[in-house]
């Protein structure tokens, strides 16, 4: 990938503030304390993103994306491996 698109980071499937270490703190929170409890916080954090939508920017556009990217992660369909199986790369594989 060239251009801008390499330059800007996806501030809803990857933040670099998520990426600061080899594992994402989700998946540190699936050992932790198991799939059922990070299914619900999945579900909360949807919940959450869309009842502030309209309130926290003034493109409500990347809280519902995030909103869906809990959505996805609560079902068990990673959202990050939309990325990989386009060949970009994941720092935590």
């Amino acid at each position: 990938m060239s251009g801008p698109e390499k330059d800007t980071p996806d501030m809803v499937n990857s933040p670099p503030h998520y990426k600061d270490t080899d594992i994402e703190c989700i998946d540190v929170m699936k050992l932790v304390f198991g799939k059922t409890a990070v299914r619900w916080y999945c579900l909360l954090n949807a919940f959450k993103y869309l009842w502030r939508c309209t309130k926290k920017h003034k493109d409500e556009k990347d809280c519902i994306k995030k909103a869906i990217w809990y959505l996805r992660f609560s079902i068990g369909d990673d959202p990050r491996k939309d990325k990989k199986e386009k060949g970009y790369e994941r720092r935590d594989d």
